[in-house]
């Protein structure tokens, strides 16, 4: 069972059997979904009343996203929801266009007939439910959040290396809070399926170059993308100051 194997395993497998994994995947959720807000305190009590766990399994659990980087942790001040950023978004846009391509280049070369059945099998899950939900909901609809990480993790299933198989799929993870964040702002003319698809393409064609220039692309669009919504926010500061 190779990294990406185990990783579906666990976020596909049933109810946990610790409470600290239960509170470790609700919280994690919680917090890429943008339900639990970037920088906003997670008191113990209040989420001890608010996800019904003890202190202790909270407490592992929150150790656990702090190492992931999902939460921050001060010895006087607590634990908070890792704040976002224009920074810290190219900084994880950086970090991305260094390892996936490499990770997709390795993928390729590590070829062989169950990666590629997989990969159409995702690609597959990925068309229908962009066919069964409207748009814009889509951008905000759980099943469609997995179904596209898994296509994306599917992509790069072969690299042989763990580490940097991981690094990719929890860099996925840090770019999804923003693109969450930047979907109410999405440029309709973005046709993600045509990107999908020519990656999809790409990788079945065993054509390591292309593979890997193409998720380039998308992660820089992706990043455009949040961009644009930076400026959106920023203009409609500048306009509601300007009318008081």
């Amino acid at each position: 069972m190779n990294a990406y194997e185990m990783q579906i395993a666990k976020t596909e497998s049933g109810e946990p059997a610790s409470l600290s994994e239960r509170a470790f995947r609700l919280l994690r959720q919680q917090i890429l979904h943008g339900v639990i807000q970037p920088g906003s305190k997670l008191k113990m009590d209040v989420l001890q009343r608010e996800y019904d766990f003890s202190s202790s399994p909270l407490r592992e659990a929150l150790n656990r996203l702090a190492a992931e980087g999902l939460v921050t942790m001060d010895e006087n001040r607590g634990f908070r929801a890792a704040p976002m950023s224009e920074e810290d978004f190219h900084d994880v846009t950086m970090m991305r266009l260094l390892v996936e391509p490499a990770a997709m280049a390795s993928s390729v070369a590590a070829a062989n007939d169950k990666w590629e059945e997989r990969i159409v099998a995702t690609f597959h899950g990925l068309k229908r439910t962009e066919q069964r939900v409207p748009r814009p909901e889509i951008w905000f609809d759980d099943d469609w959040t997995a179904r596209h990480k898994k296509f994306h993790m599917a992509l790069i299933s072969q690299c042989p290396s763990q580490r940097l198989f991981m690094q990719s799929w929890n860099l996925f993870d840090h770019a999804e809070r923003y693109r969450r964040v930047c979907a109410v702002k999405r440029r309709e003319a973005r046709d993600t399926g045509g990107e999908h698809k020519a990656l999809m393409e790409a990788a079945l064609a065993r054509d390591a170059d292309l593979a890997s220039e193409l998720i380039k692309k998308h992660i820089q669009r992706t990043s455009e993308d949040v961009h644009a919504f930076v400026l959106a926010r920023a203009n409609e500061l500048v306009g509601s100051y300007e009318q008081t």
